[in-house]
């Protein structure tokens, strides 16, 4: 008897502080549900119908903090129409359409990983076994591959990307640029920086490779690696490729015309253009010390 008594007098001691708990909760809340009706300023029709246009992936690549800040912008403040990535051109025509305003051109971007150091191409210092994410790995002696600067292929910007336009594949991620809207939730999500947006063209060249090691330790490494040698800048007639303080050399997509001179005489293969997969092998490199054959 004294037991069952001490047992109800303990449950009631739990149940009546939740139970007051939970009423407060329910009441604030309805007053805040109230105070939030009662000061709501209510959207234009103008906004709204500009708001229904948008494509509603708040990634931010217009500017704003999403479709809502765009919306309000395009509607009160005569923001250009061009500014959104995912909705490209067709967007940008239909919004000045009905703003009654000039559309604005927009060139369609992709992303694009500058990294091509597939498992064929390097090793691995020590074996992972943490998290499967790229952030978490990044912090552990900067991942486990031999390139710290290169793809981690744990898949954080797969996890990012919310149109499938990336898959991890021998341990590099690749875009699929059927799926890509240049949204660049990947570019934000990757802890190396590896992910830029470029010009959809059918003829861009990209140095798919961020390591700012010297040739010599890259070639140790990596065999698609940019090993600085400067061939690509020669090459060049129009001023496009620099060797960006050191040995990584970097392409300007603005002044770059496509002629493909870079690419035939890159040693290591680490310039690709648009479109092309990763993990094409080089014409006559060593595998780094380590890699499998």
């Amino acid at each position: 008897m004294h037991f069952a008594f001490s047992l109800a007098v303990k449950a009631g001691d739990i149940l009546i502080p939740v139970a007051i708990t939970g009423g407060l909760a329910l009441f604030f809340g309805g007053v805040l549900a109230v105070v939030a009706k009662f000061f709501e300023i209510p959207l234009s029709e103008k906004q709204t119908r500009v708001r229904e246009m948008l494509p509603g992936a708040n990634c931010g690549a217009c500017g704003y903090t999403g479709c809502d800040g765009y919306a309000a912008a395009l509607a009160n403040d005569g923001v250009p129409t061009g500014l959104c990535p995912v909705g490209g051109a067709p967007l940008s025509a239909s919004l000045a359409e009905f703003l009654g305003v000039e559309a604005q051109s927009v060139e369609q971007r992709v992303a694009c990983v500058m990294c091509n150091g597939t498992s064929e191409h390097t090793r691995t210092r020590y074996e992972y076994q943490g998290i499967p994410d790229c952030v978490t790995a990044s912090m552990m002696f900067a991942g486990p591959w031999a390139c710290t600067y290169g793809c981690l292929g744990l898949g954080t910007c797969v996890q990012a990307c919310p149109y499938g336009a990336l898959s991890v594949v021998d341990g590099v991620a690749i875009v699929d640029n059927a799926k890509c809207t240049a949204c660049e939730l990947c570019v934000a999500a990757c802890p190396k920086k590896l992910i830029s947006m470029i010009p959809m063209r059918e003829a861009s060249y990209q140095v798919k490779c961020r390591n700012l090691t010297s040739g010599a330790e890259t070639r140790k490494i990596c065999t698609v690696g940019c090993i600085g040698c400067s061939r690509c800048v020669k090459a060049c007639g129009d001023d496009a490729i620099h060797l960006d303080g050191g040995p990584l050399a970097l392409i300007d997509q603005d002044k770059c015309t496509a002629c493909g001179k870079c690419k035939a005489v890159c040693p290591t293969n680490s310039i690709h253009s648009w479109g092309t997969d990763v993990g094409a092998a080089p014409a006559e490199a060593p595998v780094a010390a380590g890699v499998a054959q």
